[in-house]
């Protein structure tokens, strides 16, 4: 008996040791730390998004320089890749803007922003989208951009930009959004109602709706599809890309007309669409929204403030802005928020603000944590967080 007990003992020590040795070689994250990739430079990917193939992640985002000018297109896109999303080597830039004065819609001092890449599994093509402002107009071009690549890291080819669904009217357009004019002033006091219930979306009928903050998001059947901020910002649209994912096809709908959101990102899950947005103020954090539906192109509900915490982290999102939801490979229902801590006056140190994603009541929810691990995505248990209060 005591020879058993002993070897409980010692398989028991053996077993404290193994986990103690998984928890240190786990990789840790701590949002809003200087974060440097293999050459020990802080990483350049801001705005960004992922794309896991082939069983490595693949970052894409802004490349950042320092001084106000950093915020616009100097360099281009930056691509990192890694294999346990904290270590990460420099691809160097997979989208390279043209030399200045080329005329080129992307030349340098051009605006690129959010870059998205997804994967085309008939044409075996990389697709990148991205917010496009041209050089010297400031933010009134609201286009979208898009460029294609062989490689997942590039070099990416630019193709062209747009005004989207330029002639077409949304699916859940009504009949007098058609036919009823909407006249608005810049000093209308009526301007944001007015805004909310289409005058914006009848006055670029013709040219092409706007599209600044985007994201992209692939649903299971391979549909891809396009969510930008339109309408001044005032309204988001999302839109079906056709199956190249190169263009749109005319399928789109206006979703929250009025409601002020910039910064989406989607993710799915259980059968369910959930989004989580900003609010509308420059570069100043504000309280993150959420949304859910069971369909991309329809029936979408508001589902508050995701942030759990203090009254500052609730009204700045942790001072930070959401761009994308990553689901980690391998683990059911993981998914991490990432988001930008910008620093407009100097963007190269621009942070990155990255925290699991939980869900509550059916709802997600954000905690801060100083420094967390994989292992802390699962939830203590059913219908749980692992750090809810």
């Amino acid at each position: 008996m005591k020879q058993i007990f002993a070897s409980v003992l010692i398989l028991m020590g053996m077993l404290g040791q193994v986990v103690a040795q998984s928890n240190k070689t786990q990789p840790m994250f701590k949002p809003g730390e200087i974060w440097r990739d293999t050459n020990g430079e802080h990483i350049n990917a801001h705005g960004g998004g992922m794309l896991f193939h082939k069983g490595r992640y693949y970052w894409f985002g802004e490349h950042k320089v320092a001084g106000r000018e950093g915020n616009k297109a100097l360099v281009g896109v930056s691509c990192y890749s890694s294999k346990d999303l904290n270590t990460w080597k420099n691809e160097g830039p997979s989208l390279s803007v043209d030399a200045e004065g080329s005329g080129s819609e992307i030349e340098k001092g051009s605006v690129i922003e959010r870059p998205k890449v997804i994967y085309n599994e008939k044409t075996r093509k990389f697709v990148m989208w991205f917010h496009l402002e041209l050089k010297g107009q400031g933010y009134s071009a609201a286009r979208t951009g898009v460029a294609v690549a062989d490689k997942v890291t590039g070099p990416y080819t630019y193709l062209k930009s747009v005004r989207p669904h330029a002639g077409v009217w949304p699916e859940n357009a009504t009949e007098a959004h058609k036919t009823e004019p909407i006249t608005v002033t810049d000093n209308d006091p009526d301007w944001e109602q007015k805004v909310a219930a289409g005058a914006f979306l009848q006055r670029d009928f013709k040219q092409g709706q706007m599209s600044r903050d985007m994201t992209l998001f692939v649903d299971d059947d391979g549909t891809a599809y396009h969510i930008a901020s339109s309408e001044e910002n005032r309204t988001l649209h999302i839109g079906k890309l056709k199956d190249d994912y190169l263009s749109f096809t005319d399928e789109y709908v206006r979703v929250f007309p009025g409601g002020r959101n910039e910064a989406p990102a989607i993710f799915k899950k259980d059968g369910k669409y959930y989004m989580i947005t900003s609010g509308l103020t420059g570069w100043a954090p504000n309280p993150a929204r959420s949304a859910v539906s069971d369909n991309m192109m329809r029936g979408w509900k508001s589902l508050g403030n995701p942030v759990r915490g203090t009254e500052e982290e609730l009204s700045t999102t942790f001072l930070s802005q959401s761009t994308y939801v990553l689901p980690v490979q391998g683990q059911k229902d993981a998914f991490i928020f990432m988001a930008d801590r910008w620093r407009p006056n100097n963007p190269i140190d621009g942070r990155y603000i990255w925290l699991p994603v939980f869900f509550e009541d059916g709802k997600p929810v954000l905690r801060w944590l100083e420094e967390w691990t994989l292992s802390d995505l699962k939830p203590k248990r059913r219908g749980e967080s692992r750090y809810a209060e």
